[in-house]
């Protein structure tokens, strides 16, 4: 799955709620279970389903990443903030992400001036200052939907 030369990235439509789901779940199971308790690894994705993700794909932000028609990540903004950016385990480390982020940036740049923000995940903290964010301050996830609280660290590009 590590081959970027296979890599689709195109805006996410309707339908890929369960796949962008899909992805969101497993890469919390695999990237960050080492960083947070099985507790707040059982407890992350709350009541999040996959309409959930498909409300956020109606906004019109969110770009999927797929190899071999299968979406392996995916990068969600908002004016101001990349909100979200996920990786299948298998997909980590090959330069997607960097790719992701940088179309998740310039999404996030549309109809804002200032600063971006991103709320980093304590596993995701060294990939973000990679690529210029700084730590404002540690905290809690605000884009949650229940569960145990889960440990971030605001950043700023």
């Amino acid at each position: 799955m590590n081959d970027n030369a296979h890599t689709t990235l195109r805006r996410a439509r309707s339908g890929d709620g369960q796949a962008v789901f899909d992805v969101t779940r497993h890469s919390v199971r695999e990237l960050a279970k080492g960083h947070y308790s099985a507790e707040q690894i059982a407890g992350w994705m709350g009541n999040r389903t996959p309409d959930t993700y498909e409300a956020l794909i109606a906004k019109g932000l969110m770009v999927v990443a797929e190899q071999d028609d299968r979406v392996v990540g995916f990068v969600d903004s908002e004016p101001g903030e990349v909100t979200r950016l996920f990786l299948l385990a298998g997909a980590a480390g090959s330069g997607l992400g960097k790719v992701l982020l940088e179309i998740g940036i310039q999404n996030a740049r549309q109809d804002h001036d200032g600063p971006i923000k991103v709320e980093s995940t304590i596993n995701a903290e060294g990939f973000y200052r990679r690529h210029g964010f700084r730590m404002v301050e540690r905290g809690y996830f605000s884009h949650g939907v229940g569960g145990e609280p889960i440990e971030i660290v605001h950043m700023e590009l």
